[in-house]
This record gives C-alpha cells, sequence and structure tokens, in this order.
C-alpha cells in the first residue's frame, strides 16, 4: 500500500516536464554556456532522490544545494556529478566536504581561511568563489574583494571551478539593479583574474537566463523554473507545469443565512448554498493567506473557496456546480490544472517557490516519468 493511501489528496509531480524545463533553459543559453540545477530545500519540496536522478538521467551534470547535509545526501543518490554547497564550510565540516566530495561555495574571507587550511594539509582544494554584487547576503562584499586582490596568497593551494554571484531582481528586466550588479561582476572578476586563474563563471538564475546572453557566462543555475514556476512574471509562462494538486470533497451540505461558515464566522452566506469541505489545509500548504481570495475547480468551472482556511480544511461554494458533480469523493483542482501555481501564489499574496516548498507530507503523491505514474516517495 502506498504512503498516504487514504489520504484526502493527491499531488502529482511530473518529472516528465521538469527534465523538458532544464533542456529548454539550456537551449536559451549564449554557445559554450550549461545549465545545471538548484535541488535545495529537497528539490523545492518535490522529492530531491526523484527529481535529481530524472535530471541525471537527462545529462546534467552540475548540481547546487543549500547545506552539508543536502549535499551529503545527494551525493549518497548520484556519485559522478559536481555538487555545490551555497553556504559553504562551518568550522568542523571541511572533512566531510572532502569524504563526499562536494564543492564548498566560500562565502568570506574566513571560509576561505578555513578552507584553505583543510587544503594545505592534503585534502583537495577545488571550491566555488562568491562574490557579493548587492544581495547583501553571503559573497564577498567590495573591500573582501579588494583585499583579497591585495593578497593573493590567501587563495594559495586552492582550485577555484568557477566564481558566481546571485541576481537579486532578475524576475524584473527593467530593473536598474540587473546591470548594475553584472558590471560590478565584471569589475570583481577582471581585478581577481590572475588570481583565480581559468575559472569558469556563473550569474544567471531561471529568471537571469531570459536577461539575454551577456548574464549567461559559463553556467547557469536554474530553480523554480524547473519546477514550474514563470521565471518571466510579466509574459506567459514558458515553462511546462510540474505540480498538481486535487482534494476530494469530503461533505457537501446546504446553508442559508443567517448560518456562517468557518472560523471566525468570517464568511456569511447571502443565499441558500451548497458548501463543500475539502481536506486541505494551511497544515498541507494551502496557506492561511488564501482565504476569502483563493478558488478550486471542479471539470474546469471555478469555484471559489469561502470562510478560512483552517488546518486541516477548506471549504468553498458549489451552488452553481451540478449535483453529480459535486459529491463525496469528487476531486477538485486546486493547484495545476486550471489553475496555476503562480495564480495560487497571488491568490494567497506570496511567490510559487513557497507553494512548492510548503506542500505538505499527507498528500498522497504519485510521479510521472517516461509516460507512466507511480505512487509514493521520492
Amino acid at each position: 500500500m502506498p504512503p498516504n493511501a487514504f489520504a484526502g489528496a493527491q499531488l502529482s509531480i511530473n518529472l516528465d516536464a521538469i527534465t523538458p524545463n532544464w533542456r529548454a533553459l539550456g537551449a536559451r543559453l549564449k554557445s559554450g554556456a550549461r545549465a545545471g540545477a538548484v535541488v535545495k530545500a529537497d528539490a523545492y519540496g518535490l522529492g530531491m532522490a526523484a527529481v535529481a536522478r530524472a535530471l541525471h538521467a537527462a545529462g546534467c551534470r552540475d548540481f547546487f544545494v543549500a547545506s552539508l547535509d543536502e549535499g551529503v545526501d545527494l551525493r549518497k543518490l548520484l556519485s559522478d556529478c559536481r555538487i555545490s554547497v551555497f553556504f559553504g564550510p562551518q568550522p568542523g565540516e571541511a572533512e566531510e566536504f572532502s569524504r563526499h566530495r562536494l564543492k564548498p561555495i566560500l562565502n568570506d574571507l574566513g571560509q576561505i581561511e578555513l578552507w584553505r587550511t583543510h587544503a594545505s594539509r592534503g585534502a583537495p582544494g577545488k571550491a566555488v568563489l562568491q562574490i557579493d554584487t548587492g544581495m547583501s547576503r553571503l559573497g564577498l562584499p567590495p573591500e573582501e574583494v579588494a583585499r583579497l586582490e591585495a593578497e593573493p596568497e590567501r587563495l594559495s593551494g586552492l582550485d577555484i571551478a568557477f566564481v558566481m554571484s546571485h541576481l537579486a531582481c532578475a524576475e524584473q528586466p527593467e530593473h536598474p539593479m540587473n546591470e548594475a550588479q553584472l558590471a560590478e561582476f565584471k569589475a570583481a572578476l577582471e581585478s581577481l583574474g590572475q588570481i583565480v586563474g581559468p575559472a569558469k563563471t556563473s550569474f544567471a538564475n531561471s529568471s537571469g537566463i531570459f536577461l539575454g546572453p551577456e548574464f549567461h557566462f559559463d553556467l547557469a543555475r536554474p530553480g523554480a523554473a524547473l519546477y514550474g514556476i514563470n521565471p518571466t512574471p510579466d509574459k506567459a509562462n514558458p515553462m511546462s507545469e510540474v505540480v498538481r494538486l486535487q482534494g476530494k470533497i469530503l461533505q457537501v451540505r446546504r446553508v442559508d443565512s443567517p448560518r456562517s461558515v468557518g472560523y471566525g464566522a468570517a464568511h456569511m452566506v447571502a443565499r441558500p448554498s451548497w458548501i463543500a469541505t475539502v481536506p486541505v489545509g494551511y497544515a498541507d500548504g494551502y496557506l492561511r493567506s488564501a482565504s476569502k481570495q483563493a478558488s478550486g475547480y471542479i471539470r474546469g468551472v471555478q469555484v471559489p473557496v469561502v470562510g478560512r482556511v483552517s488546518m486541516d480544511m477548506i471549504t468553498l461554494d458549489v451552488t452553481e456546480i451540478p449535483p453529480e458533480h459535486a459529491q463525496p469523493g469528487a476531486l477538485v483542482d486546486l493547484i495545476g490544472g486550471p489553475h496555476s501555481i503562480d495564480a495560487f501564489a497571488a491568490e494567497a499574496g506570496t511567490i510559487g517557490y513557497e507553494i512548492l516548498t510548503s506542500l505538505g507530507r499527507r498528500h498522497r503523491r504519485s510521479y510521472i516519468e517516461n509516460g507512466r505514474e507511480r505512487e509514493g516517495a521520492a
């Protein structure tokens, strides 16, 4: 029996869409550039094991994760790929990076010194160097870039595989930050050129790929677009849909004024209505902020969410749906199908990233791969 065999919702993850998305993004890159894949946060909540194996089978060899733990887990799945870890090494972690053949992304002078000390003991010194060009998170700020240029011995013994930075506003093509970051990245590369040697370069995330070839450099790092989130929010989504969440109706009941629906009596019916209860709530990633804003779809017909989203349930007004189509056990499309993940995210006042990574573990999951659907965990 598959996990969550009796769940009230079905989450379908289409691996046959993820791999074409990866190929399509790679095809947009300039000649000589290649696309990696960001699979952090359990592949944005969709299951790193299934997603990484599918991408590897499609030819991807450059993977990015956030933490050392994620890197160790990914190495157990894939032996012949390059894995870079965004957070870089912390004290006591260097040996684990080497043991699992993970490339740390060095984000400040302290991490550079930690890794150089590790390499001086005979360990492999391959690493990635990150430059902060405006995010003000990880990466060497301008003053540390200048210090590294003045003190090149800080990189002695290290093999810098590539130098990277990260775009802050790539989903807004006209934002001046994009060109400002590009200029700062190029300036940093020029100043460090003699120090890092023939290192490759990486700059573009999903949306950055669509900014044009000057942002592509050698290696792009798509993440959200692989999973069907629109990398060009001001245009039609060029990516294929990956996830579909469908809930099963638990109950349908007639409600008339002056009765209310849900917590806080937040919805008062104004006419005789039929209200369907579906067992999906904020514990399952259907965010509470979507209360009174979101909709489901039954056979392509929109049905509004009424009342507040609770931990385990939502209520929908199905008055306009023929009774034979709104019965216990009938499926309601909540995310995907006629209701894209970006549309639901907008209704919830957030972004598709948060929706994907919030999808709970109570759904009955299935994966579509090579034209076949299989149920179970990643």
